[in-house]
């Protein structure tokens, strides 16, 4: 007898996992679809990213069992921001009264601990190809297929940029400091800490002008060390490339559409989450933290169906309005200050760290500001 699902979750990275344990923890039968887990050799650094992770995405990752181990995180007690000129913003931990003001979390530590919680998990099935299922939930990132597939519009904005990943051995220690750094020539560059707070290890991300790309990523090690060396204005002393680097092109995007019926499949729906439903801009370091929400507030909608269907659209389309929502102000903000410090002309150069300089001083903003990241209301 052919097996049934109630839902076919179509992307099987981290918020499409996260998702799979969150509607197991339901009762339902969910199909998985991805390549077979990677075997538990692998390497740490054969995947350079990181993510900043704010307190909800942590308290529901911990509550899945899905959290890493603490030599994989690192809590960020303080944030400094750096203007072009001589604005500086710093956020501070303590200040917030919050335990971090976020995690630095190793994506492979993540993605192998959400597997095995996966493994563990019944009521989740690893399938290779799509199943029948009354709801499809579509988690495979950017590029979509099935979204394509569905026949969704993704208005999508490319930015004249591309994002470099990498991880660096520093001189001196982090002391659990993420630092940010916004250049004359419109790059943006973070330094995430990582392995804990006596650490001197860093992930970065550094967003620098398209025609820039290829010249950075065609240096040899030493001499790319050097140039990120001088853009961060020797914080941390000498500079050590210790891993590959990766890069890929930076847009802001949006699906018009986050639900609907499955083609030619009566009683049967699509939702989207994570970004393939919409991407922002990484200098916040938001992305995940929004890929999760999604997936949190989707889940929570289909635990109150009562006695609707997963498939219903009036539930589907209540997460849809409150994702949408939610996701506005930080898109907005995002793209704002991406906008904002490419602009390469001297009074808008002054003018942007004569804010950052007046944000520093503004209490209120700064701690509204905080919370926003921080993924709290209160």
């Amino acid at each position: 007898m052919a097996q049934t699902f109630d839902v076919c979750i179509r992307g099987s990275g981290i918020v499409g996992r996260t998702l799979a344990l969150l509607l197991a923890r339901e009762r339902l039968r969910v199909a998985l679809v991805g390549p077979a887990d990677e075997p538990a050799s692998s390497t740490p650094h054969e995947d350079v990213r990181a993510y900043a992770l704010n307190a909800g995405a942590r308290t529901l990752l911990q509550q899945l069992r899905a959290w890493p181990e603490p030599q994989h995180v690192c809590a960020v007690q303080h944030m400094q921001v750096h203007g072009d000129q001589d604005g500086l913003l710093h956020f501070d931990a303590s200040a917030q009264q919050a335990e971090a003001l976020a995690w630095i979390v190793d994506v492979p530590a993540l993605e192998a601990r959400l597997a095995e919680a996966v493994r563990y998990q019944p009521q989740v099935e690893r399938v290779h190809a799509p199943v029948h299922a009354t709801l499809t939930a579509v988690c495979e990132g950017r590029a979509s297929r099935t979204r394509e597939e569905f026949g969704v519009e993704f208005t999508a904005t490319p930015y004249a940029q591309q994002a470099i990943a990498a991880r660096l051995r520093c001189a001196q220690p982090h002391g659990q400091v993420a630092r940010q750094w916004f250049g004359a020539d419109g790059s943006i560059l973070a330094f995430l800490p990582l392995a804990g707070g006596e650490g001197n290890s860093v992930a970065i991300v550094w967003s620098v002008p398209q025609e820039q790309a290829p010249q950075l990523l065609a240096l040899e090690p030493e001499a790319f060390a050097l140039q990120l060396q001088q853009a961060s204005h020797d914080a941390l002393g000498s500079l050590e490339l210790t891993s590959r680097r990766a890069a890929w092109p930076l847009q802001q995007a949006q699906a018009q559409h986050w639900c609907g019926p499955q083609p030619g499949q009566a009683a049967h729906s699509w939702v989207l989450a994570g970004d393939a439903a919409h991407n922002v801009h990484p200098l916040a370091g938001q992305g995940l933290n929004l890929g999760l929400a999604d997936v949190q507030t989707l889940a929570r909608t289909l635990q109150g169906r009562d006695w609707r269907s997963i498939a219903d659209l009036r539930l589907l389309r209540r997460y849809e309005r409150e994702r949408k929502a939610a996701l506005l102000p930080m898109a907005l903000a995002m793209d704002g200050l991406q906008q904002l410090f490419v602009r390469p002309e001297a009074p808008v150069q002054a003018l942007r760290n004569w804010g950052l300089k007046g944000f520093e001083r503004s209490s209120l903003l700064k701690q509204w500001m905080a919370r926003q990241a921080m993924g709290s209301t209160h």
